[in-house]
């Protein structure tokens, strides 16, 4: 850099601590920085070459993929794995009798104190599919697919508590600044579609989930990576049309100059942060012509809205659904749904396992179903990885809290045993993956951590979890973490 460079920089108060190692007249933390980066990246696998003007381009596998694009459909809250997937018939003898005492001796729960009573099922299961796996009369749709998927009824989780769980479920940890799901997979693969996110994110349900926007973050990848939040009502993203009297031309040669000043700043500081800028206001210049068709429900036919169920131009898990498989179908690469309100306490008849679990079963199951239907008639769902779970799980005993029972029957959060589904991208149909003890307590055969998810989910794409690292915070970050992750093999068909 020229001396006039450096004056410049230096008057402008840009001077930072790593600028002054790198250019002191001693060269001594040059060479000190070059050697502790070299012994870094040495120990770490090489990581492709990356245009920062081109941050979503597409990137090779390390493996063959069984799955191109992934459909996460999250129920925040946490559903009770006990009335929907994991049938117990022993937990019905037991129902309102004083839980056992080995359930609650050294052990944690968010709310239950004293000896709460055994609840029972709140509805009948029925065996369903050609396996005749027991499924909810609360999911009389879903049964008819149930071939189709993948139950994993051995689930399990470190977190309790809705926040720092669903941080963990979608960021692999329970500390906020870690970068999600989405944002692992768009970085290692990038996206099919460059006129669009390759991470998408849509909310139904009345509120965001408790973690908030950290759920999709980047944390520490380039921000370009985060998920961005979209609509099923209005405009696709806030402010994506221009303003009245801002013409397509207008907004063009605005952001020309815009693209000229970040240029200059980045050849004068070189923080790669400066070129995402770019890159993401490019993107949101090609959404203004891309994004308003791919959101566009109510040009599908009729029987595709009987179908899901669908009302455009209203916030709904169904409409979501089928944005959802537009997105895909348009190459978008990690598509993120949240529903809200799943968090059946008994503190109110909304808030109950009887009444309001049977009112948030008829808002998703039909929809839900669709999904998988479609992509199937569309071919898609073969290399379309659809999940589907909440956080953690319930309890199998009633919630007691200060010795008072809830006025509704409501369950407990339970991070030792809980259902997710899996369905299409590689993964073995019409099976169930692991057991839970005879009331549901505990998980008595092949366990699966969340982290063992991640696993199985990366390995799916084509990614080896092991491989996909970002050193950062003097540790080489993966989205498994520091513990051992395994792929579980029995859900890969």
């Amino acid at each position: 850099m020229s001396a006039s460079g450096h004056l410049a920089r230096e008057y402008v108060g840009l001077a930072t601590r790593r600028h002054f190692l790198r250019d002191c007249a001693t060269g001594l933390g040059a060479l000190w920085l070059a050697e502790a980066l070299g012994k870094a990246r040495a120990s770490a696998p090489a990581a492709p070459a990356r245009d920062l003007a081109r941050p979503m381009e597409q990137f090779s596998p390390h493996a063959p993929p069984r799955a191109r694009r992934v459909i996460y459909l999250h129920m925040s809250g946490a559903p009770s794995q006990l009335d929907l997937f994991d049938h117990k018939p022993e937990l019905a003898r037991l129902d309102g009798k004083p839980c056992p005492k080995e359930y609650l001796e050294g052990q944690r729960f968010a709310f239950i104190t004293g000896v709460p009573a055994m609840l029972g099922p709140r509805h009948r299961f029925s065996p369903s599919g050609a396996s005749g796996t027991m499924v909810s009369d609360l999911l009389p749709n879903f049964r008819k697919v149930i071939d189709d998927v993948c139950l994993v009824k051995s689930m399990q989780t470190d977190q309790f508590n809705h926040a720092p769980a669903q941080l963990l479920l979608h960021t692999g940890n329970a500390n906020l600044g870690y970068a999600s799901i989405g944002s692992w997979v768009t970085y290692g693969l990038g996206t099919e579609n460059q006129n669009l996110p390759g991470f998408v994110v849509l909310i139904s349900g009345g509120s965001q989930p408790d973690a908030g926007k950290a759920a999709w973050g980047a944390g520490f990848l380039p921000s370009v990576y985060q998920g961005v939040q979209c609509r099923s009502e209005g405009d696709p993203v806030l402010y994506l049309s221009n303003p009245k009297g801002v013409t397509h031309d207008v907004r063009r040669r605005a952001l020309s100059a815009i693209e000229e000043i970040n240029r200059r700043l980045y050849e004068e500081i070189g923080d790669p942060e400066t070129m995402t800028r770019i890159a993401q206001f490019e993107m949101a210049h090609r959404m203004q012509l891309h994004a308003h068709e791919a959101m566009d429900i109510s040009s599908e036919p009729e029987h595709i809205h009987r179908l899901y169920g669908t009302r455009p131009g209203r916030e709904s898990f169904a409409n979501n659904c089928l944005l959802a498989r537009r997105l895909a179908e348009r190459g978008v690469r990690y598509i993120q749904l949240f529903d809200w309100n799943w968090d059946h306490h008994g503190t109110s008849e909304d808030g109950s396992v009887d009444v309001g679990l049977k009112q948030k079963c008829l808002d998703v199951d039909q929809a839900m179903t669709a999904l998988l239907i479609d992509l199937k008639q569309r071919g898609m769902l073969e290399d379309t990885l659809v999940v589907w779970g909440g956080e953690f799980g319930r309890t199998p005993m009633r919630e007691l809290r200060a010795g008072v029972d809830k006025p509704f029957f409501g369950r407990d959060h339970h991070k030792d045993a809980f259902t997710v589904w899996l369905a299409g991208g590689g993964t073995r149909a019409g099976t169930s993956h692991g057991e839970t003890d005879p009331v549901g307590f505990s998980v008595a055969k092949d366990p699966v951590h969340v982290r063992d998810l991640h696993a199985t989910l990366l390995h799916l794409l084509g990614i080896d979890h092991e491989r996909l690292i970002v050193p950062f915070q003097g540790l080489n970050q993966k989205l498994t973490g520091v513990q051992k992750a395994h792929v579980i093999r029995g859900l890969v068909a």
